[in-house]
């Protein structure tokens, strides 16, 4: 039997890249996934992927800006499959072109990363959380980022939302923890989806190879197997929690790598 054999999954962004990985696992270790994206065509087409793979998924579009389609998203699963028990918000968005520094960034931009990347977790979560009480209890999962740790030089209204995303996972897990819905997030660091490896210099690459702990990059399934875990019984007392999931780059002085070369050339003296 699968790891979330019997669950049913709403996976918003769930067409490419993160989302992909957690539709495809989840479906593989027994659940029935929604895909909701706003790539209608890629959300029916990864679930026909699923199907031709044994597992059991269906499409729909979602715009994750607009509430009424949040809500649709969720009436449509409650339709197709009788009930939802796992939501992953995984949906979100970033630009390097307008989400600049705080002095410069676009607030048009600012508004529109805090309505797709925050509000759409705490929209999607109230559309759904009626529904699992009804079931006896779920699962959500929230997909936040490192950025949401760090300040950073650029992306001030993406890492703040992810922030908020940290900050909104822990409410949600205090104020229905009695009614057995757990609200766990999963942190990202760099993680090598395609659309990373077509768009991230290999310079940039080389900067988060030198401050990794571990001697590679992530990969799409590092999330996805981290977001089954915590929507399976296997983390049945975990609640509140964001997992980071980035290769140890954080969690060490971040001049480290240039202090072992310091202490290799005097040793060498």
């Amino acid at each position: 039997m699968g790891r979330v054999q019997g669950k049913v999954a709403l996976v918003t962004g769930g067409a490419s890249g993160i989302g992909l990985s957690i539709s495809t696992l989840m479906a593989k270790e027994g659940a029935k996934v929604v895909i909701a994206d706003f790539n209608e065509a890629g959300a029916k087409e990864a679930a026909e992927s699923i199907k031709k793979q044994g597992g059991e998924a269906t499409g729909v579009f979602l715009d994750a800006g607009q509430a009424d389609s949040i809500k649709a998203a969720v009436d449509f699963t409650i339709e197709q499959y009788g009930t939802i028990t796992v939501l992953v918000n995984n949906v979100g968005l970033t630009n390097l072109h307008k989400d600049l520094d705080v002095v410069n960034l676009d607030l048009d931009e600012w508004d529109r990363l805090m309505d797709v990347n925050l509000k759409s977790v705490l929209l999607g979560s109230r559309f759904a959380i009626p529904h699992m009480i009804k079931a006896g209890g779920g699962s959500i999962i929230n997909t936040a980022s490192m950025a949401g740790f760090a300040g950073d030089a650029v992306r001030s209204a993406y890492g703040a939302s992810k922030a908020g995303v940290v900050n909104l996972t822990r409410y949600i897990a205090a104020q229905y923890g009695k009614d057995h819905i757990r609200c766990n997030g999963v942190a990202p660091g760099l993680i090598l989806t395609p659309a990373a490896k077509d768009n991230i210099p290999p310079a940039v690459l080389d900067i988060f190879a030198k401050y990794n702990a571990l001697p590679y990059h992530g990969e799409a399934d590092d999330i996805g197997y981290t977001v089954v875990f915590l929507a399976s019984d296997e983390s049945k007392f975990i609640t509140g929690q964001t997992i980071q999931v980035e290769g140890g780059h954080y969690m060490a002085n971040p001049s480290i790598s240039d202090f072992n070369e310091f202490v290799a050339k005097a040793q060498s003296k």
